[in-house]
């Protein structure tokens, strides 16, 4: 099995090891961009107590790559929140895959209520 495979042939247990495996990655790359932002930050004299610049995806990348702390922290921020939901839609491809409807439309329901919750976060913040 590769690090990562979805393939309706492999066990439920080979799918929530990959799942696993998804959420682990993604929450240690996140806490790392996080650590990397924070220090970046302390180190460029501000205090982790200052309120930080508010999120612009438009300039997210370009950003980065000018190092700028807070979008390390951003990033790291957005990969937090990301994760989980990367980690059902996951679930969803792979019940699908294997012929598990009905916890294939579990995954999607809840894709759909975090889904809810991030319009409903955007459009009243």
């Amino acid at each position: 099995m590769s690090w990562i495979s979805l393939d309706p042939g492999e066990s439920r247990g080979g799918l929530e090891s990959a799942l696993a495996r998804v959420l682990a990655i993604g929450t240690y790359a996140s806490m790392a961009l996080v650590a990397i932002g924070l220090v970046l930050f302390v180190a460029g004299g501000g205090s982790p107590l200052d309120a930080g610049p508010p999120l612009s995806l438009a300039t997210l990348g370009a950003d980065l790559l000018a190092g700028r702390p807070a979008d390390f922290l951003w990033l790291g921020i957005l990969g937090v929140v990301g994760t989980p939901a990367l980690r059902v839609t996951g679930a969803l491809i792979g019940f699908w895959r294997g012929g598990e409807r009905r916890m294939a439309l579990i995954a999607l329901l809840i894709l759909v209520v975090v889904g809810v919750g991030v319009v409903a976060g955007l459009v009243t913040g």
